[in-house]
């Protein structure tokens, strides 16, 4: 049988030890005679589960003791409409916020925030981050919103040289669904950091948000309370009954990497899967990419056909292989290959092969 590899964006690859326990544990759970998906959210057995996943997530990210951790329903386009209901309330009404404008994710959360407060494109580019000395920012703003790896258009922003950068009096709030775990990340320098976990934490459904305390408590009035980022915090993400199964999956996930070495190995995992994929695209012009390597996602990694009349034979041969969810998003076409924790490096190989076979490249 041929060997399959999933570079889906999401829902995403899970790593395999993970699907094997969540099996052998679907009929029992621990000797309690239950699966996870029948137990109360508030009998012992899943608070135990609960407490274990947030105690993970805390130490995968070093979140400090003065940031919540929430485990709510939805994804990033639920949160696009949260953050700003729940934020925009700290500064008097109505309220600005900023925008960096990346590509689609980004767009959608200004499509959203619009709804709750005025919205300023402090700066925009679907190639790159736009350098930090062009950003038009509004004094004042409630807080400035980016999209730190946008999972269609494969831009990611540039730790590593020091984007973004502290910002006196910024509030600072990013969406990083499709990265988060895949590198270390300064909680301290965010109010606010969410993310679907549908990417690099477990299956759809469940949301993290990490918020800092002194954040909480502001939501505008029209913020319905199951969604009121304080009354979750209060009640340890129980207020209303949370996604159970998934916050399991979830906690599976970080006792994955743990074991896998934490962060700190993800990100070499990723640095050097990132490398060899990206060399093969630039090996000559039979592919392209159109994002500026400075901001090359290491996660979703968008290209194209130079001939793109050769799209479908190129996404058949891909299938016959085993290479599967290669075709790029449906707002910007071509292919899109995703290579987050889960993914071996055995499959980008696989993919690198088959690219160079396409291309013809064989035997060079």
């Amino acid at each position: 049988m041929t060997h399959i590899y999933n570079f889906s964006a999401g829902p995403a690859v899970l790593p395999k030890e993970v699907l094997a326990q969540a099996a052998a544990e679907m009929l029992d759970w621990h000797g309690s005679g239950m699966s996870v998906m029948e137990m109360s959210h508030r009998g012992p057995e899943f608070i135990s589960i609960y407490k274990a996943a947030e105690r993970d997530l805390r130490e995968l990210l070093a979140v400090p003791d003065n940031y919540k951790i929430l485990f709510m329903q939805g994804g990033g386009l639920s949160q696009n409409a949260l953050v700003p209901l729940n934020l925009a309330g700290h500064k008097p009404q109505p309220a600005t916020i900023d925008f960096i404008q990346t590509g689609s994710w980004s767009a959608k959360s200004i499509k959203e925030a619009a709804k709750y407060a005025n919205v300023n494109v402090a700066a925009s580019s679907t190639t790159q981050v736009p350098p930090q000395s062009e950003w038009k920012l509004t004094p004042g703003a409630a807080y400035l919103h980016m999209c730190t790896n946008e999972t269609i258009d494969g831009i990611e922003y540039d730790f590593d040289a020091g984007v973004p950068a502290p910002l006196d009096g910024v509030l600072l709030v990013a969406d990083m669904s499709s990265h988060i775990l895949s590198r270390p990340v300064d909680v301290s320098k965010y109010g606010l950091i969410f993310a679907g976990a549908q990417k690099n934490i477990g299956p759809a459904g469940v949301t993290i948000v990490i918020v800092r305390e002194d954040l909480l408590g502001k939501a505008l009035p029209a913020c319905p309370s199951a969604f009121d980022f304080k009354l979750v915090a209060d009640n340890e993400s129980m207020y209303n009954t949370p996604p159970t199964y998934g916050i399991y999956i979830a906690g599976l996930v970080f006792q994955w990497l743990k074991k896998q070495g934490g962060v700190a190995e993800m990100e070499k995992r990723a640095i050097a899967k990132a490398e060899l994929l990206y060399a093969a695209l630039d090996a000559d012009d039979f592919y392209q990419t159109r994002v500026a390597k400075q901001n090359r996602s290491r996660m979703n990694v968008p290209f194209y056909l130079k001939d793109e009349s050769r799209n479908e034979a190129f996404l058949a041969g891909a299938k016959a292989r085993g290479l599967l969810q290669l075709k790029g998003h449906k707002s910007v076409g071509g292919m899109r290959a995703s290579i987050y924790n889960a993914m071996p490096i055995e499959g980008v190989q696989a993919l690198v092969d088959y690219l160079n076979e396409f291309a013809g490249r064989t035997g060079k």
